[in-house]
């Protein structure tokens, strides 16, 4: 699965968020796009989860054909297509907190399945939140849920996984288990962090600075 983009631009009225921007993201890769708040990391985010429009340039999604003769060959994905591809963990998205973690895990993945082996309760064992199991979202504290967050974008089957701020309302416990659910489930998908704390984002292998992106 790649995603690339050619000139690519997005603005808001008549301020570029960012501009001329050609890049390629490779499935197996792990990538950072960094910047101070407000410099347009999210808007770029959104956009690479096919959310948000460009104003010019190209965007385009391609996956690998796995059959027969054509096997290796790119396939480009139509616009209807990418959301079952792409799976997305971020502040301004919310869970159903009136549903207890169960049956929100449960409820999730009817329509987002989780990776080939991944049940709901090995999630809420991993996630260390099994006393937890059958309270409702509602009342969890912001790190809980930022944990639950986490777990429905990393767990489900998606061979992109884009990742805003993702440590956020984290303690130490809630950092260490992020990087660890990163290292055990993300090896060969396609990565990318927004952030601008490095504890965000180390394991990164490629960084993107938003502000060289500027018109």
């Amino acid at each position: 699965m790649t995603i690339s983009l050619s000139d690519a631009g997005k603005r808001f009225n008549r301020e570029w968020i960012f501009r001329h921007f050609t890049y390629t993201f490779e499935e197996g890769q792990s990538y950072a796009i960094t910047g101070p708040n407000g410099s347009g990391k999210s808007t770029l985010l959104q956009a690479l989860s096919g959310s948000m429009h460009i104003n010019e340039g190209i965007l385009k999604y391609e996956v690998r054909r796995r059959k027969s003769e054509d096997e290796g060959q790119k396939q480009e994905l139509s616009p209807e297509e990418i959301y079952t591809h792409v799976s997305i963990c971020a502040p301004y998205l919310e869970v159903v907190e009136e549903m207890t973690l169960k049956e929100f895990l449960d409820f999730h993945n009817g329509f987002k399945p989780f990776l080939p082996g991944i049940t709901a309760d090995s999630i809420i064992a991993s996630l260390d939140l099994g006393k937890a199991a059958d309270k409702q979202i509602r009342y969890y504290s912001s790190g809980m849920k930022q944990r639950v967050k986490l777990a429905q974008c990393i767990f489900s089957d998606a061979a992109i996984v884009l990742l805003d701020e993702p440590c956020t309302n984290l303690d130490i416990e809630g950092i260490e288990l992020y990087h660890r659910l990163i290292n055990d489930y993300c090896k060969n998908r396609l990565v990318v962090v927004s952030s601008n704390d490095e504890a965000e984002y180390k394991f990164c292998r490629e960084k993107i600075m938003i502000s060289d992106y500027k018109s």
